[in-house]
């Protein structure tokens, strides 16, 4: 909304002020009864279809799409995506008319704070010359999970239990991916529904799905640096963290191909894998085939160790901090002020 302050009531005598509005998930837009415009200090003109108003209320991630200079997202994909009415929620019409203004701008990680090599967190710090060490970190993490300790793929998730991360389709793969060997670690909360249908399936397989409802900041370190692989199957994803996180510590990204995930994982098909440039697995279609054929690839690409430390170390060289996404909004900003 300080963007939609800027446009109808900017401070007397001021000049003009450039802004962005940086979308980081379309389904999360503030809508208001109509009621709230009286409150807002807003002048009638901003009462408008081009203005806060959206569907007899005020949407206020809609009043600064229409005000902001340029509008970016936190992924090209995403940027792309929301101009269609499966990724849009109703505001794909005012994207596609903005048209060139809306740009995508991959996120970035602290990698400070995100750091293998020199975490407190973890039981063994390691670096990409140095995999071995990881090993450690899968013990303790088994432990940690009350799993059992084997050679075979420690999946693990993290994740918010809903729809849009495609939770309840990892509840019926959970199956298949034991009966592959696989074992999962997961840390979350949301839908009562799934994490139903979670325990019930921790139920089924003691010692092979460990679960920790809520959430844990030194734990979610510690399954990064522990697991082998990571699943995130959402139905989309703006940009998502946790893959970036999964790619600086070595944990193989499974994900679907969508949003910022499509952009940040290189998918290990036969080009990428012989060029050594694969980061990851990739999947179309949030579904159980889809889901279960990726766990399947996994499995498979876990087995042929070289193939896995390539994928590991591919992942570990990917460069996400925020020096070239901060980078990117600067010249963006230099623009905007004419000064680039």
């Amino acid at each position: 909304m300080a963007l939609a302050y800027l446009r109808f009531a900017p401070v007397k005598g001021s000049l003009p002020v450039p802004t962005v509005m940086t979308i980081h998930n379309m389904a999360f837009q503030g809508y208001y009864p109509g009621e709230i415009f009286r409150n807002l200090g807003l002048p009638k003109a901003a009462w408008a279809i081009d203005g806060v108003e959206y569907h007899g209320g005020v949407g206020f991630l809609k009043a600064g799409m229409e005000a902001a200079s340029v509008i970016t997202t936190v992924s090209p994909t995403y940027a792309e995506e929301i101009r269609e009415a499966e990724f849009g929620m109703g505001l794909e019409g005012l994207v596609t008319s903005r048209g060139a203004p809306v740009r995508g701008i991959v996120n970035g990680i602290d990698t400070a704070e995100w750091n293998p090599a020199n975490d407190p967190h973890l039981a063994a710090t390691y670096t990409a010359r140095t995999l071995a060490r990881r090993v450690a970190n899968k013990r303790a993490l088994e432990a940690e999970f009350g799993l059992e300790s084997g050679d075979g793929p420690l999946f693990i998730v993290v994740s918010r239990l809903t729809w849009q991360k495609g939770m309840d389709v990892l509840v019926e793969v959970l199956d298949h991916l034991v009966g592959l060997g696989g074992r999962l670690a997961l840390l979350g909360s949301g839908d009562q529904a799934i994490v139903a249908g979670l325990e019930a399936a921790a139920g089924r397989h003691p010692g092979r799905i460990g679960l920790r409802i809520g959430y844990d900041e030194g734990l979610s370190h510690r399954m990064q640096a522990g697991g082998d692989a990571i699943l995130v199957p959402s139905r989309f994803e703006p940009c998502g963290l946790t893959q970036l996180y999964a790619l600086a510590y070595g944990c193989v990204p499974v994900v679907a191909r969508t949003g910022g995930l499509a952009d940040t994982v290189i998918d290990a098909n036969l080009a990428a894998r012989a060029a050594r440039v694969a980061t990851g697995i990739q999947f179309a279609g949030v579904s159980y085939q889809g889901l279960a054929a990726a766990i399947s690839r996994a499995i498979a690409l876990y087995g042929q160790s070289d193939e896995w430390q390539a994928l590991q170390r591919g992942g570990m060289k990917a460069d996400f901090s925020w020096h070239t996404s901060g980078a990117a909004y600067a010249a963006l900003y230099r623009e905007l002020t004419g000064k680039a």
